[in-house]
C-alpha cells in the first residue's frame, strides 16, 4: 500500500502524488467509499494501490484536520488574505469578516498587503498603525510590492511546506503576487483572478499546484464571506483578541454587547481594542442573530 496526496479531482478520477516517488498516479476510488458516503477530495492524504497497468485505486482516506465545501478541499494549512494598500483602498470590514470565517475553519490566516509602493508618506504612517494592531494581536502580516519585489520572498518562504488557498477583493493584485512568487505557476493571470476571486465563478475541477515548496489551490469560491455557518459563540472565539480577554468578563458566555462587567467593552472604550474591530464584531454578531433559523 502506498501513501500520497490528491492533487486533482476530475470526472471520477483522482490524481495522486506518491509521497515516495513524487510520481502522479491516476486513481479511482474504491466502491466502498460510495456506500460509506466518503468522497475523497483534493488535499486528502490517502492510501492507494497501483495495478499492473499503472493505474491506481484509493483504498483509504486518512483523517482530515479540516475541510472546505467551497472549494471542496481538505487539509488546508493557510489562507492568504490579500488586500491592497491602495487602489482599491484596504477594507477593514472585509478583512475582519475574512479573518473571522477563516479562524472558525481552523486555518491559519496570513494577511498580505500589496501595492505598498503606491502610498504617500502620510498614508504609509497611518497604515503602519493599523498593521501594528493586527500584528500585535497575533496575525502574520506581510507588506509587499510586486513592482519592487519587496516582501514577496518573505511570503513565499513563510508558505513553504504548506497547502494554502487565496482570498480577497478583485483588483488587489492576487495574480501579480502569485506570479511574482513563482513565474512558473502554470495558471493564466485571468484564470487565477477568476478561480481565486469572489466565489461567483465555477471551474470544472479543483487542483493543487506547486508554488515553490508550497501547494496552492486553484479552485473556485474561497471568498470566505459567508457567515451562515457561524453561531454567536463561534464569533466570540474568531475575534482572537476578544477570546483572550473573555475570562475577564463578569459573565461566562458574554457576547460583549450590553453585559455589565465586560472586559472587551472596557478595552474597546479605552482604545486598547481597535474601534473598527469592535464595531465590525457588533455588526457581524447582529447579522448572525438576525439570521432566520434553519430547520
Amino acid at each position: 500500500m502506498k501513501s500520497g496526496i490528491i492533487l486533482k479531482s476530475l470526472s471520477g478520477f483522482y490524481y495522486v502524488e506518491d509521497s515516495e516517488s513524487s510520481k502522479v498516479i491516476t486513481c479511482r476510488a474504491r466502491g466502498v467509499f460510495r456506500k460509506d458516503d466518503v468522497k475523497p477530495v483534493v488535499g486528502d492524504s490517502v492510501k492507494f494501490t497501483v495495478e499492473s497497468d499503472g493505474s491506481g485505486y484509493i483504498m483509504e482516506v486518512m483523517a482530515r484536520k479540516n475541510s472546505l465545501v467551497r472549494p471542496p478541499i481538505a487539509n488546508v494549512d493557510a489562507a492568504l488574505v490579500v488586500f491592497s494598500a491602495k487602489e482599491p483602498d484596504l477594507s477593514v470590514k472585509l478583512l475582519d469578516r475574512l479573518l473571522a470565517v477563516i479562524e472558525t475553519k481552523h486555518i491559519l490566516p496570513v494577511i498580505v498587503v500589496t501595492k505598498m509602493d503606491l502610498l504617500e508618506s502620510d498614508e504609509f504612517e497611518s497604515k503602519q498603525a493599523l498593521f501594528a494592531y493586527y500584528k500585535g494581536i497575533g496575525y502574520e502580516l506581510f507588506e509587499t510590492s510586486t513592482e519592487s519585489g519587496v516582501g514577496v520572498r518573505d511570503v513565499l518562504d513563510f508558505l513553504s511546506g504548506r497547502t494554502f488557498v487565496v482570498c480577497g477583493q478583485s483588483g488587489v493584485g492576487k495574480s501579480s503576487l502569485l506570479n511574482a512568487m513563482d513565474d512558473g505557476l502554470n495558471i493564466e493571470v485571468n484564470e487565477i483572478s477568476k478561480a481565486l476571486g469572489r466565489g461567483k465563478h465555477t471551474t470544472r475541477h479543483v487542483e493543487l499546484h506547486k508554488l515553490g515548496d508550497a501547494l496552492i489551490a486553484d479552485a473556485p469560491g474561497f471568498s470566505a464571506l459567508d457567515l451562515d455557518d457561524l453561531e454567536a459563540s463561534d464569533l466570540r472565539k474568531a475575534f482572537i483578541e476578544f477570546a483572550k480577554m473573555q475570562d475577564g468578563c463578569k459573565f461566562r458566555g458574554c457576547l460583549h454587547v450590553n453585559e455589565p462587567g465586560c472586559a472587551v467593552k472596557g478595552a474597546a472604550a479605552s482604545g486598547s481594542v481597535l474601534k473598527t474591530r469592535y464595531e465590525n464584531y457588533l455588526q457581524f454578531l447582529g447579522e448572525i442573530q438576525d439570521r432566520k433559523p434553519r430547520y
